[in-house]
Formats: C-alpha cells, structure tokens, sequence
C-alpha cells in the first residue's frame, strides 16, 4: 500500500500490422495545424474490428539524432487496437520512417488478437531501441492483458518479433506498461532496462520487471503492495530507479525506489493527493502522470488537476520536481493562463532536456486543451498546445497552439469515451529542440461526420511539428494559491483504459 494520507495507488489504457513491408516516408502536411506539422504515421488497416483510418496514444523517446515514436493503429471500441505502429526520424525530426511492429497481433504474423499501450526507451550500452507493449487476447468479458512484450531494434527501423517481459498467470489480467533504461555510463546498473506493469487481476498490483541484456531476457522485481493504474520510471544518474506511481483510485501521486538495480523497490509513498475535475466533451482522459528527469538527475511529473480553481470548476497542468526521488516540491501550477479562465487542460506530455542542468533546465509539455470547459460533445473544441520552461520551471513562455479546433465527433470512439489517447510524448531531441507526438483528427471521410460512422474512414492520424520547438521560457510565473481541498471528480478511477 501507499504509505500516507490514504493508501492505494491505479487506471489503463489502450492500443491498437498489415502493411507492405516496405517501409513508408510521411510528408508534411498542414492538418489543421497553427505551425506546420509533419503527420508520421497513419493507419492502413481494413480489418473490421478496427476504427479507421485511427492513431491513438503515442510515446516517444530520443537519442542522439534519433527519435522513435510508437502509437496504437486501428483502435477497436472495447480495448486495443490492431497492432503497434512506429515512426522513426534519425534526421531530429526532419524526416519519418514508419511501419508496424511484426510478430505481435494475427493481424502482422502474430497470435494476440489486439495489442495496447506502447512506450518507447533506448539501451545505450546494448544500442537496442525497445517498445513495450501490452498482449491482449479476447475472452467473453472483454479483451484481457496476456503479456507485456518487448519488441528490440538496432536502428529503430527494422524490429524484431517480440520477446517476453512478463506472461499472465492463472487469474492475471496484466495492464499499463511503461520502459526505461539506464544510460548513464557511470551507473552501476549502467544498461539496465525497466518494465513497470500492473496486475488488473489481484487489484492493479504494482509489478516491475529489470532486464541486464538489452530487453532479451527479464526477471520480476521485488515490489511492495501497491495498487496503482499507471506508473512512468525514471533512472538516476546514481542508477537509483524511481516510479511516480498514479493510485489505483487515481486519488494520489505517489513513488517507490529502488537502489539496488530494480531487484527489489522500497515501500511506495504518496507525494500529493490528485484533484482532477472530470473534464468534459465524453473524452477519454484522467489525471495520469507524465514524468521525465534532468541530466542532473532532476524529476519533473505532471499531471491535470484542479487545486488552483475555485469549486474544481476546470483543470490547470501542474507538477512536483524532486532531486533524489524521495523529497518532493509543492505542487506548482504551469501558468498557461490565469486561474479564472474558461480553459480546461488535460493529457500533458513533458519532455525534459537531458543536456540541461541546474537552474538552466529546459522543460517542455505539450497537452490538449479545451478554450471553454463549459462544452459538450457537441460543442467541445479539442487543441493541442505547448509551453516552455529555459529555468527549470521558474518562469514559463506563453502557450503555443499547435493544432485544432477539433470537434470530438472526429474522434475515434471506445467503451470510456472518444480517445486521442490517456497520454501523448514529447522528447528533446539532440538539436536542443522538443519534439511532440500527438494525434490530430480532420473531419471523417464519406458519408458522416461521426468517426465511428464514418464510411468508409475516420482521419485520425500522428503528428509533429515539422521543425522542433525550442525551450524559450519567458516571464509567466505562478503564484497562484490553493484554492480547492475536496474530493473531485475522478470518476473514471473503476474503468479499464486499455
């Protein structure tokens, strides 16, 4: 349990290979965007299990010149998609390679009937980049989490069939897997790489698993009893291994450590209760955090959240920092604009550059925003913005919107709402510039304007900026004080969110 306030810690997501195998270069295009946007991957499928032409939930990571982005493809309604897509640039952004991952879903060589989740991390001692993913195979109470799998690439363009990381027991249902490695060469768990996963099954179980041979072969941590619904590892350059963990009632921010490698990670504590307002427009979203650490070793986590609104009317993108992954900041608040507004913000991405330390930190979070929280599905209108930070935090640029208007009919539909995804990436390239993943739906294809009836497609696809977006900072600072200390509106804490 989490040691604190209140115990606990959970939520889920969701994912989507047919395709020639030839690999696909994706030109920019202008998609609704405010600055030009590279779309980088879309989705080929015609199964019809699948929503289509639908990207959902992308993650991103970068080294080097190289960033490797992941998304699901052909989003089916009640959980996963078709496969794995991935789009990789060695150019920082430049230009796009993109595919689908081989061997997972019946739909590209595999068993699984849908696969979810994807995150992406990077090996430098193996020089392997890896995806994660979440197996799902399809039973009478809806799609279930088989097994977490690695999928290893040299150069983030040719991938192999994917290995094990962890396979569900009798009465396991796995769910909402993240990875990281650690790169740091005078680590003492230096090529180390980390699996953080949840057992739906026994109550979202906190599970972890470590790997010492660049994702081929893992072994399952010792973890305390924790039930969490997402958690986003970081590794120190100390090799200390931290998981901001989100609970189970997506009530609590909370962490564990370990220091030993990933054999075995301490008792989970909370760091700060989560007041999320429901945001509105029936979109998928919730309180999920995105976390990403300094070349000093400096944590940044960020989620939506409604202290600083008066009644939790709508939610600002707030975030702790933490040196040592055990000490935490206040909350504070990221000032896209004033505590009166009508904005609703939700589904952050941050990126943090690793070149960057001390007080020149350089932080950027992409998000979705609503310009009025007082919408419906009819009425909302979905964009994407993005802020920067050139201080760590203590001042902020003004936002940037880089696409949208949406209408939230456009969006692709599932069992807990209309999906662009329960999170997006953004990483710092080695130009020094951020590089978002995000989706961004135009207006369906044929005979309507509602995705799911759509005939014959939806158009929902992966975007980036077609030039990265540097870390300016500016002026804009919070000091905003807390103004709501109740319980909100977290009401999607019982869902599944494959």
């Amino acid at each position: 349990m989490l040691r604190g306030p209140t115990t606990c810690l959970r939520r889920r997501v969701s994912l989507a290979v047919a395709l020639s195998a030839a690999l696909v270069l994706i030109a920019p295009v202008a998609a609704n965007a405010n600055v030009a946007l590279t779309r980088i991957l879309v989705d080929d499928f015609t199964n019809p299990a699948s929503q289509h032409k639908t990207i959902v939930e992308p993650d991103t990571f970068s080294f080097g010149s190289t960033i490797v982005a992941a998304a699901q493809v052909g989003r089916i309604f009640d959980g996963g998609a078709a496969d794995i897509g991935f789009a990789t640039s060695t150019n920082n952004g430049t230009s796009w390679t993109s595919e689908r991952l081989p061997g997972i879903t019946k739909y590209a060589g595999g068993t699984y009937d849908r696969v979810s989740d994807p995150a992406v991390a990077y090996d430098a001692k193996h020089n392997v980049w890896l995806i994660s993913s979440l197996a799902l195979v399809e039973t009478a109470n809806g799609p279930s989490g088989r097994a977490v799998l690695t999928s290893r690439s040299s150069d983030g363009v040719h991938w192999s069939n994917p290995v094990n990381t962890a396979v569900a027991k009798r009465g396991e249902d796995l769910d909402k897997n993240w990875i990281v490695c650690d790169n740091t060469s005078t680590s003492p768990f230096y090529g180390s790489c980390y699996t953080q996963f949840d057992d739906f099954g026994h109550g979202n179980a906190l599970r972890m698993s470590y790997s010492r041979d660049g994702g081929l072969t893992w072994t399952a941590s010792r973890v305390p009893r924790a039930g969490v619904i997402g958690g986003q590892p970081v590794v120190q350059p100390n090799g200390n291994v931290v998981v901001p963990l989100d609970s189970a009632s997506e009530s609590q921010l909370g962490y564990t450590v370990s220091t030993n490698g990933g054999v075995r990670f301490g008792s989970a504590f909370v760091i700060t209760a989560i007041t999320a307002a429901n945001d509105p427009g029936n979109i998928r979203s919730g309180p999920l955090p995105s976390a990403e650490i300094a070349g000093d070793g400096t944590i940044y986590v960020v989620w939506e959240d409604c202290r600083f609104r008066a009644a939790c009317y709508t939610n600002d993108l707030v975030y702790v920092t933490s040196t040592n992954g055990t000490t935490w900041s206040a909350v504070q608040r990221i000032p896209i604009d004033s505590t009166t507004s009508t904005v609703d913000h939700f589904i952050p991405g941050v990126a943090v550059d690793k070149a960057t330390s001390g007080a020149n930190v350089h932080v950027g979070v992409t998000y979705y925003f609503y310009p009025d929280v007082n919408c419906t599905l009819s009425t909302c209108q979905l964009s994407v913005g993005y802020i920067s930070s050139a201080n760590g935090g203590a001042s902020w640029s003004g936002a940037t919107q880089l696409a949208g208007p949406m209408s939230m009919r456009w969006i692709a539909d599932t069992s807990q709402g209309r999906m662009v995804g329960d999170y997006i990436s953004t990483s710092f390239g080695g130009d020094g510039l951020a590089h978002p993943a995000f989706v961004v739906a135009n207006a369906p294809t044929g005979s309507s304007t509602d995705c799911p009836l759509a005939t014959p497609n939806c158009d929902q696809a992966l975007y980036s900026p077609a030039a990265g977006l540097p870390a300016t900072g500016g002026g804009a600072v919070a000091t905003d004080p807390v103004l709501f200390t109740g319980s909100a509106g977290n009401g999607q804490s019982a869902f599944r969110r494959r």
